[in-house]
C-alpha cells in the first residue's frame, strides 16, 4: 500500500492556492477590467479546446475575462495571473482538443492547472518552456503523450511541478532529467507513473536540487540498485520511490538526508 504523506509546505500551499483562486474569482476581480489582448489570447486557446461540458461559456467576445470561469486577474494591474482549468477527477466530459500558442501572450501567468483532463493526442507542448514567470504547473493525469519537453528546464522560477501519469497508460516518458536540474526554485516535484526507466540521472539530478522539499516518483519503472551520490544534500522532507523495481540495498546517502520525514520504498521487486 502506497504511504500518503503531507507536509506542511504542501498543505501551506493547497491552503494559499484555494484562498487566492477564492477571493479574486468571487471578490478581488470584481472592479477589475482585462487587458484586451489577453482576453483575446484566451478566445484563441478556447477556440481550439474542446469543451464537451460547456466549462468555457463565460468566455465571450467583448467579455470582462477576469470574470470568466477559471481566470483569475491581478487584483491591481488586470493582467491575468491564474488559469484555473482542471477537471474533476471523476468527471466524464473533460477539456480537450490542442493548447493554442496564444497561451503566451500571457506573460505575467504563474499559475497554470489542466490536471485531470483529456490531452491524449498531444504531447505537452513545446512553448510551455516560454511561460517563464510560472511558478506553479499542475498537468497531472491530463493524459499527455509522449516525450517531456527538455524546455521546461527554462521555467526557473517554478516552485511546483506535477506530471503525473496514469499508470494503466504509460503516456509520458524521459530518458534523462538534466532538464530538472535547472529548476532551482522547485520545491514539489511529481513524475509518478512517467517512464523512466532509461532517465539514469534521476537520483543524481533529484536529490542535488536546492529547494527541494518533496519527490514522487511512484511507479516510475526505475530498476535495480539505487547508486550512490554525492550533492549538496537537499532539504527533502518526503521521497517516494514505491512501485518500482529498486534493488534492496540501499545507500547510506539516501538515508543521510538531514529533514527527511517520509521515506516509501513499498512494493519494490529486489
Amino acid at each position: 500500500m502506497r504511504t500518503v504523506t503531507v507536509s506542511l509546505f504542501h498543505f501551506l500551499l493547497f491552503i494559499i492556492v484555494a484562498v487566492c483562486f477564492s477571493c479574486s474569482c468571487c471578490d478581488g476581480n470584481s472592479n477589475v477590467l482585462c487587458i484586451e489582448s489577453e482576453r483575446e489570447a484566451l478566445l484563441k486557446l478556447k477556440n481550439d479546446l474542446i469543451d464537451p461540458s460547456n466549462k468555457l461559456s463565460s468566455w465571450v467576445e467583448g467579455g470582462n475575462c477576469c470574470k470568466w470561469n477559471g481566470v483569475v486577474c491581478h487584483n491591481l494591474t488586470g493582467h491575468v495571473d491564474q488559469l484555473h482549468l482542471a477537471a474533476e477527477p471523476y468527471e466524464w466530459l473533460k477539456l480537450g482538443g490542442t493548447i493554442n500558442p496564444s497561451l503566451l501572450q500571457l506573460k505575467h501567468l504563474t499559475s497554470l492547472n489542466l490536471s485531470y483532463n483529456n490531452f491524449s493526442s498531444i504531447q505537452i507542448p513545446d512553448f510551455f518552456g516560454l511561460l517563464v514567470s510560472l511558478t506553479y504547473l499542475d498537468l497531472s493525469l491530463a493524459q499527455f503523450q509522449g516525450p517531456i519537453p527538455h524546455n521546461l528546464g527554462n521555467l526557473s522560477k517554478l516552485q511546483y511541478l506535477d506530471l503525473r501519469c496514469d499508470l494503466s497508460s504509460w503516456g509520458m516518458e524521459a530518458k534523462s532529467l538534466e532538464w530538472v536540474s535547472r529548476l532551482s526554485s522547485l520545491q514539489y516535484l511529481d513524475l509518478s507513473g512517467v517512464d523512466l526507466y532509461k532517465a539514469t540521472d534521476w537520483l543524481q539530478v533529484t536529490f542535488n536540487l536546492p529547494s527541494l522539499l518533496e519527490l514522487h516518483l511512484f511507479g516510475c519503472s526505475l530498476e535495480n540498485q539505487i547508486p550512490d551520490y554525492s550533492g549538496n544534500m537537499s532539504f527533502l522532507e518526503v521521497v517516494d520511490l514505491s512501485l518500482n523495481s529498486l534493488n534492496s540495498t540501499m545507500p547510506n546517502s539516501l538515508f543521510s538526508l538531514d529533514h527527511l520525514q517520509s521515506l516509501d520504498l513499498s512494493n519494490n521487486i529486489c
